[in-house]
């Protein structure tokens, strides 16, 4: 099928339309979920989660309709599970996942971090490792589950221990990128607008 320039119009007007009614419910900025800058953690059991600026405010959901707090609360019974402790974390000065992880595992007492997007996609870093370098790394957001950002707790919070950790195995579909690309592009713009280069990160609580 030719695609011309009035069909990616309409499509990028739907995409628009769907992300105002379901994906970017404004719900503002509230002191409940915290106002302290992130310091370093002395605690070689925890794991940080970095989240990025627009995390629960201007996006609620990720790119496949999961509920933020929902990917959360996986992410954290994953590390529990591991006995380790989960500590959240907002970054304001980028939006890229990668920066935002390297600033999760920077700030982790354990030196490991998750960096998590908000239309979904994520990783875990390492506070040595070179920014672009990670652990593991899941670009595909769309294909995400609330059992896989769980078991992706648990990998996070093993690399923490020093354990052997095998790699999550995630479905590979090339269909993917066509079918979301204009709305991964439309959040990832959404969520750049929430970008504070002069802001520090903050704690992150009660989600």
């Amino acid at each position: 099928m030719k695609i011309n320039e009035e069909l990616i119009k309409e499509i990028t007007k739907l995409v628009v339309e769907e992300m105002r009614k379901v994906e970017c419910k404004t719900i503002g900025y509230s002191a409940s979920y915290g106002r302290d800058e992130a310091k370093k953690g002395n605690d070689v059991k925890e794991v940080v989660i970095g989240v990025g600026p627009g995390y629960l405010k201007e996006i609620t959901r990720t790119i496949n309709g999961l509920d933020h707090r929902e990917v959360l609360r996986e992410i954290k019974a994953g590390i529990e599970e591991e006995g380790m402790y989960p500590r959240v974390i907002k970054v304001y000065k980028t939006s890229d996942v990668a920066f935002i992880g390297k600033e999760a595992a920077s700030l982790s007492g354990s030196g490991i971090g998750i960096g998590l997007q908000s239309k979904g996609t994520i990783l875990i870093h390492q506070k040595d490792l070179y920014p672009l370098t990670n652990l593991e790394l899941f670009p595909q957001a769309p294909l995400l589950t609330l059992e896989l950002y769980r078991q992706i707790g648990k990998n996070a919070a093993r690399y923490a221990k020093g354990l052997p950790v095998i790699p999550i195995a995630v479905e590979n579909d090339h269909m993917v990128r066509p079918k979301y690309q204009v709305k991964a592009a439309l959040m990832h713009i959404k969520e750049t607008e929430e970008v504070k280069r002069k802001n520090p990160s903050i704690e992150f609580k009660n989600v």
